[in-house]
């Protein structure tokens, strides 16, 4: 499975499992959301079905991003069962997502 890509209409499904879902606020202007792309690509590769991996784009989805309290950018929110579980905010190494994800499992 790849990294998904979400909006406001999928949000509420992709993020009510019983797994780990980690979603990921970007904006393609952002520097560190860049760098963090081929990481987060890296990361769903590793974590495979034990877990999702999600990425919503806060320019289109501002009103999701304001019901989450994202106010800088990358933010990276971890659900389960629909619930926010953990937050990280800015650029974090392939290693300390997986141990993040992993964590909630």
């Amino acid at each position: 499975m790849a990294v998904l890509h979400t909006n406001g209409s999928s949000f509420d499904k992709v993020i009510n499992q019983d797994i780990p879902v980690l979603v990921d606020f970007w904006a393609p202007w952002c520097g560190p959301c860049k760098m963090l792309g081929p990481v987060l690509e890296e990361v769903e590769k590793e974590v495979g079905g034990s877990a999702v991996v999600a990425k919503v784009n806060v320019d289109d989805e501002q009103d999701l991003a304001i019901k989450f309290g994202v106010s800088s950018i990358p933010t990276m929110i971890i659900y389960k069962n629909g619930q926010a579980v953990d937050r990280a905010v800015g650029f974090m190494s392939k290693e300390k997502i997986v141990s993040m994800i992993k964590s909630h499992a």
